[in-house]
């Protein structure tokens, strides 16, 4: 059965991805990601503003989990300190750790799962850019929200601005809750513990770990309801443009290996004009000598009284006297 490849594969076999062309383009994406979280931080009074329109829209929704969360782990130190641990770092641990995982023992999969988590972490950026949102813990007290993380600060590294370390609050958006990508990053966590895990374990911890990622994230006031749900449907839209991207990448990839191509000088060949050299070099055979190993083609001699010997055939048999 002849093979056939698939369009647009060809000059690009698909090999297992290495780690030092993957690390430097993981840490430069999110890189970009932290610095645009960073740089864009937008105005404190239109941030608050958002804020109250979340909690006005849930309220219409007959929505209301953060209120008795973060009051439930504000007066139980046994739930709201592990809760404040969660949320200051899982973020930046399981997920690293899930993606390796995934790297090293289902590489098939690999790059697709990593294009979707960087093009969803992208969508999230441009929310954070159009959409500033105060978090809870940030509104006037008046609202009935406690800032869990400064509450218990006394028991981790964070201070009173979110999960940065004490002094180093100044180096983090803290408007930046729409979407929560803590949710959204602990769901493509789950999907990938899901349908790769393999065990019962696995596929219990894809279910556990983003449920409780969003209880987390209301219960110590750090995003509303409505930044959990946009969280996982910035996945899903990432989930729907990756197969798009990844086109698109493997049209650059090859638009890229042709450009350089183009630009390798070609092998100078000899022209065939007058002064192109003669192939045999001088090398000529005297009339009647044959090539080595030539087959000598002969029509047999006509037989007659005055034929000889030679002229026979060296089988022939000599003529009686």
């Amino acid at each position: 059965m002849p093979h056939t490849e698939t369009p647009g594969t060809g000059a690009f076999p698909r090999t297992r991805p290495r780690w030092w062309t993957e690390l430097p383009l993981i840490v430069l994406v999110y890189a970009c990601y932290s610095a645009g979280r960073l740089l864009v931080r937008g105005d404190v009074t239109d941030a608050v503003g958002h804020g109250l329109a979340i909690l006005r829209v849930e309220k219409a929704l007959h929505l209301n989990a953060e209120h008795p969360l973060n009051r439930l782990f504000t007066r139980e130190a046994w739930l709201g300190v592990p809760a404040d641990f969660w949320y200051a770092s899982l973020h930046y641990l399981v997920t690293p750790l899930v993606l390796i995982w995934v790297f090293r023992s289902r590489a098939v999969h690999y790059r697709a799962a990593r294009t979707w988590l960087m093009t969803s972490t992208f969508i999230g950026l441009i929310g954070f850019t159009l959409l500033p949102t105060c978090p809870p813990r940030l509104l006037d007290a008046g609202h009935g929200f406690v800032d869990t993380m400064a509450h218990y600060s006394s028991y981790g590294w964070w201070g009173g601005e979110a999960s940065a370390p004490r002094g180093l609050g100044g180096m983090t958006n803290q408007y930046a809750a729409m979407p929560s990508l803590h949710v959204g990053w602990s769901l493509w966590c789950g999907v990938m513990l899901w349908r790769h895990g393999g065990t019962r374990t696995a596929k219990a911890a894809g279910v556990i770990y983003p449920l409780v990622t969003t209880i987390v994230v209301m219960g110590t006031a750090n995003h509303y309801f409505l930044d959990a749900v946009a969280g996982a449907a910035v996945m899903g839209a990432g989930l729907l443009l990756t197969p798009y991207v990844l086109r698109r990448a493997d049209r650059a990839r090859t638009a890229m290996a042709a450009f350089v191509a183009s630009r390798v000088a070609p092998v100078p060949s000899a022209s065939r004009g007058a002064g192109a050299p003669v192939v045999s070099g001088g090398c000529q055979t005297s009339p009647g000598e044959r090539f080595p190993r030539q087959r000598e083609e002969r029509s047999p001699a006509p037989a007659g009284p005055d034929a000889s010997p030679a002229d026979a055939g060296d089988g022939a048999p000599a003529p009686a006297r």
